[in-house]
């Protein structure tokens, strides 16, 4: 940390006027006396000096919280060029802006020199700069009109004209108020009027009481072969973690316990409950966290695949040659897809929680409450978290959230979308959903960010927009997690539509996460509805 840093401190209420405030009323005296220097009004104003190219800048040190190194950040889409994204400074949602991409300088990477000015006028922004020069006293009866530079600089932005302090012949002023309003005007709006609860939630599903003649599963795969269960048993769909907590004394089946959100959960491999060989975790695995009544369990699976939405006339019984009783009832169900080409067997979460590998899970879970000499993890079992469930997915490194309740299904990305002449340029194409045709649209796309080519990842969410299922290409889903509404909090509104589409965000501090939530309804604009139900048929 530099010498600056360490000596800045944001001013305290009871001080004087802002050198903004002070500059402004002797700029007013000296317009009014012809352009001439006025009397010293009050005393002398600090300002941080820095550079932004190969000029030379001040800003009043008055909003300016702290100066920090360049942290990391999240891309938001359908924001300003000039913003680089979004970071997380101790636990507060901060966007980062390129003041290089907002005066039209060109790019530079940045080193150990390139700062962010942390400056709050209604809500903090990370300004980056070059570097920072100095600290500095100054009267503001020595700070200049802009007038005679005029003709050949933009002077909308700037405040005042410093001249020969600190080895610079001219340092320029910026009015960060009138940057702030030019550029980020939603910032302003939203600060003052906040964001509505209501206008976030998910709107209702119109179609509820079509939907009671279908089953909504989630599909994953155990040793090539594929399984599904129950979306409502399922409470989210984790990350296997970095550590799991071994069990003494348990079955080779319980692989142990792990800790969801601050509560110990217990671990079973679905492989070692089939009688399966074992299979490292890879990338790819997932933890299906499964709940009947008050219990839960993660059941560690090799893949997640997708959510289906299977008609319940393409589900059958297990054949009664097959149905056995113990450990082997788990598959109560089998549905048949692609025209009986593709079978999917249904696990019964009850008969699951049945299954002796995970009634021996539950059993070392009351062990080591039992023997444990710190018995906030039994205390931490009866909380009532009060979370929002939400599908997880990706484009290129970033992650977004959509409400789990929103999402129809999940179905993997056709080897071809037949292309509809005369469509709308948003629309990739169309495909046949059992019989419907459903209107597929590239998120990327829609969100401005550079096309990818196809790939087994890449899956279609779908969704119910205005009553019109239509579908989303996404790179990949990565999982259902269940997130505190405590780390949900409304996200920066940078532009109209970014602000429409990407208005709140998820602040996971400790995973070191930020997960941009999407509102669907902003998904298509209500003038494209139209055109949308035209080619659902």
């Amino acid at each position: 940390m530099t010498a600056i840093e360490q000596e800045h401190e944001r001013a305290p209420d009871s001080e004087a006027a802002s050198a903004h405030e002070k500059v402004q009323e002797h700029l007013q005296v000296s317009a009014s006396n012809g352009g001439g220097f006025s009397e010293e009004i009050g005393d002398t104003c600090q300002f941080v000096t820095f550079i932004v190219g190969n000029q030379v800048f001040a800003v009043d040190m008055t909003p300016v919280q702290e100066i920090i190194r360049v942290p990391e950040v999240v891309r938001v889409p359908l924001a300003p060029p000039a913003l680089d994204g979004l970071s997380n400074l101790r636990g507060k949602v901060l966007p980062i802006v390129s003041l290089r991409r907002l005066f039209g300088f060109s790019e530079q990477v940045y080193d150990d020199a390139t700062r962010a000015l942390v400056v709050d006028i209604g809500q903090p922004l990370g300004f980056v700069v070059d570097r920072v020069a100095s600290v500095v006293g100054i009267e503001p009866s020595k700070i200049e009109g802009v007038e005679s530079i005029r003709s050949t600089i933009n002077t909308d932005l700037l405040l005042g004209i410093i001249k020969n302090v600190g080895g610079h012949a001219m340092i320029m002023v910026l009015d960060f108020a009138k940057l702030i309003a030019r550029e980020f005007v939603q910032i302003e709006a939203v600060s003052r009027q906040g964001i509505s609860n209501s206008s976030l939630r998910a709107s209702d599903d119109p179609a509820g009481e079509e939907a009671s003649d279908e089953l909504q599963l989630v599909s994953f795969d155990v040793d090539s072969q594929e399984y599904a269960i129950a979306i409502d048993d399922v409470q989210e769909i984790v990350q296997v973690p970095e550590t799991i907590v071994r069990v003494p004394n348990s079955e080779p089946y319980v692989l142990g316990v792990m800790i969801l959100r601050s509560r110990l959960l217990p671990l079973v491999s679905l492989r070692s409950m089939f009688s399966l060989p074992p299979q490292d975790a890879s990338e790819h695995s997932r933890i299906v966290v499964v709940s009947v009544g008050a219990n839960s369990v993660g059941v560690v699976m090799d893949n997640v695949n997708e959510v289906l939405r299977v008609a319940k006339s393409n589900v059958d019984a297990m054949p009664g040659l097959l149905v056995r009783e113990g450990d082997l009832a788990d598959i109560s169900e089998i549905c048949r897809l692609d025209s009986g080409k593709r079978l999917v067997s249904i696990i019964s979460a009850g008969n699951l929680f049945n299954h002796s590998s995970v009634k021996e899970a539950l059993r070392s879970m009351d062990h080591l409450h039992d023997t444990t000499q710190n018995d906030s993890a039994s205390d931490l079992d009866n909380e009532i978290s009060d979370d929002e469930q939400v599908v997880i997915f990706r484009l290129d490194k970033e992650e977004f959230g959509l409400p789990i309740d929103s999402v129809q299904e999940i179905v993997r990305v056709p080897d071809e979308l037949t292309h509809v002449p005369k469509a709308p340029p948003f629309v990739e194409g169309v495909i046949n959903l059992r019989g419907v045709v459903l209107p597929v649209i590239d998120l990327r796309r829609r969100l401005g960010l550079p096309p990818f080519p196809r790939s087994d990842r890449q899956r279609v969410m779908v969704f119910l927009i205005a009553g019109i299922r239509t579908g989303f290409i996404v790179d990949s889903v990565a999982e259902v997690l269940k997130i505190p509404k405590s780390s949900i909090e409304p996200a920066p509104h940078l532009s109209p539509q970014q602000g429409k589409l990407l208005a709140r965000m998820a602040n996971l501090e400790k995973q070191k996460r930020m997960v941009q939530l999407i509102e669907p309804d902003g998904l298509v604009e209500r003038s494209d509805i139209d055109e949308l139900a035209g080619m659902a048929v």
